[in-house]
């Protein structure tokens, strides 16, 4: 009596064809793309820079299996402060939530879901503060990133640090997707 594998290599060959593949985590936005230079819109307003200083609109799609909050950050890790610098930092934004539009940072505004949380940035207030490098560094980086969440909200307050909120962001993390852009002057 032979012994035969409960597998036949048709059989195989057919469920791995037949099996989808998990969407992508992945974020966009329509006002720049992955390596591209970051328009005057989103550009800061002051410290020697004359941009709109507006939030761009940001659309993701296929959060992880179990995310129960998202968050999105703007991060200059080239900013010449020993520390990076963030732009902005939002929290508590709804799992379903697959999109922010233009201005959404503007923290004078109700533009974001309710109880969604614009913490401080390192511009020591809520709210998007646009790229600024010094005049003359070579172009900055500036990573846009949504984070998907395992836990349903940050317990931290609106004036939260962003390296606090960093640190709670990376303890929840599901997972993230990122863009990255530049802008120099």
């Amino acid at each position: 009596m032979t012994s035969q594998s409960p597998f036949r290599p048709a059989l195989l060959a057919a469920l791995l064809l037949t099996a989808s593949p998990a969407a992508a985590f992945e974020l966009h936005s329509p006002d720049f793309s992955e390596k591209s230079p970051i328009p005057a819109r989103n550009v800061f307003a002051g410290f020697g820079c004359s941009g709109d200083n507006q939030s761009p609109a940001l659309n993701w799609s296929a959060p992880p299996a179990g995310t129960r909050s998202l968050a999105v950050t703007i991060y200059d890790p080239d900013a010449p402060t020993g520390s990076g610098w963030w732009h902005w930092v939002v929290f508590n934004l709804p799992a379903d939530s697959r999109s922010l539009p233009a201005g959404a940072g503007d923290a004078a505004k109700p533009i974001l879901p309710t109880g969604a949380v614009q913490s401080r940035t390192d511009f020591g207030t809520p709210g998007y503060g646009g790229p600024c490098p010094p005049q003359g560094d070579k172009p900055h980086r500036y990573v846009v990133t949504v984070h998907a969440l395992k836990v349903d909200s940050l317990p931290l307050p609106p004036d939260a640090s962003a390296a606090m909120v960093g640190f709670n962001l990376n303890a929840a993390s599901l997972g993230k997707a990122t863009l990255t852009a530049h802008y120099g002057r």
